[in-house]
């Protein structure tokens, strides 16, 4: 597993063509579908990230080729995604996105020994596994449904509330952490259901929280539907106000919800384009006309992290690369971070932001 590219290397070795070494690692995520906007930000981020390590000398005196694999935000395809990825000789995995992606795909890796740091998979199940080789660079969602809970008990505790989710591994979870934390200030959501996700319209079910008087919606999912239920509430001039989480965080959120976007409340962790550690990488993003937003720079610092401990491991050996992880801070795009022993980040950190003007905005 040390090297790929093997064969060829010892045929052009043997032929006397000077050989390049190279040590390969992933990207995974949905590059297709309808989170392919969200793809996009993970292999862009990667993308850059090692065009400026392999700039800076690569690793270990080696370069870094990324090879890209789409797992659909799908169980089954992630499985696939990672065993292909683990018999490419890659040695880590930037991804997946989707938590119901990250988490059977991470049982591939553990038992490969391939290092996984998700730039965004927020559910806990992932770290809890207990598998040493698996980390993220986001926060997890029982502290994002916490600070939803209480958010919604705090403003909206005496107004009718629903709480929705698709069904998924991170929406599903999502709305029950929230409701955990919701119920615990005693305060109890009037509709608690599941939604089918992938429709074209949901005016018949905005139509009926309408019709119960539900003031606040809470989506646990996609962008996409929720910018559609938005859309939906908006053309029926319903004032209800939306909430959601971390996946709102993008640009095609608002694209597709247009001006009923306005307003739209939901938790994301703290905007690293706004950190000064970021600043040439995004106007190096920018430059080429690419907005870094919702999860492009945590997959450029999950390459900064692993390419830091690669250095300061001395080594490729995916044991000592681990116990490094977890035994320094890292210097990111994303601020100094520094892992616990689930590889988890040891400080959790959700804002609340509002869609206004056409883009998302900390709340005031």
């Amino acid at each position: 597993m040390r090297r790929p590219l093997v064969l060829a290397a010892i045929l052009a070795s043997t032929l006397g063509f000077p050989v390049q070494a190279e040590i390969l690692i992933g990207v995974a995520g949905p590059m297709t579908g309808k989170l392919a906007w969200t793809g996009t930000q993970l292999k862009r981020g990667a993308e850059m990230a090692v065009a400026r390590i392999n700039a800076a000398g690569g690793v270990l005196g080696e370069q870094i080729r990324l090879i890209v694999a789409d797992d659909f935000c799908d169980a089954q395809q992630a499985v696939a995604a990672a065993q292909k990825l683990v018999a490419d000789k890659a040695v880590l995995v930037i991804g997946h996105y989707c938590s119901g992606a990250s988490i059977p795909a991470s049982k591939i890796y553990a038992k490969a020994g391939v290092v996984q740091i998700s730039p965004s998979s927020t559910n806990p199940t992932l770290t809890e596994q207990g598998y040493a080789n698996v980390f993220r660079v986001c926060s997890r969602d029982d502290a994002q449904g916490l600070q939803a809970g209480n958010y919604l008990a705090d403003h909206w505790g005496d107004k009718k509330i629903a709480i929705l989710h698709d069904d998924t591994t991170y929406g599903k979870g999502l709305a029950e952490e929230t409701r955990k934390q919701l119920n615990k200030r005693g305060v109890n959501e009037t509709i608690y259901q599941s939604y089918e996700p992938g429709k074209d319209d949901y005016s018949a079910e905005i139509a009926g929280f309408q019709t119960a008087g539900i003031a606040v919606l809470y989506l646990g999912g996609y962008h996409t539907e929720a910018a559609l239920m938005v859309r939906a509430a908006r053309e029926r001039a319903y004032p209800v106000q939306v909430i959601s989480g971390d996946d709102t965080a993008t640009e095609a959120f608002g694209l597709i919800a247009g001006p009923a976007a306005e307003g739209t409340l939901f938790t994301f962790v703290a905007d690293p384009r706004r950190n000064a550690e970021a600043a040439d990488v995004v106007a190096r993003f920018r430059a080429e006309n690419f907005e870094p937003d919702s999860w492009t720079l945590h997959s450029y610092g999950a390459a900064e992290v692993w390419a830091q401990a690669v250095r300061k491991a001395g080594s490729l050996d995916p044991q000592k690369i681990t116990e490094t992880l977890r035994k320094y801070q890292f210097d990111t795009v994303l601020g100094r971070i520094d892992f616990d022993e689930k590889g988890d980040l040891t400080v959790q950190n959700w804002v609340w932001y509002v869609w206004k003007g056409g883009e998302y905005v900390p709340l005031e």
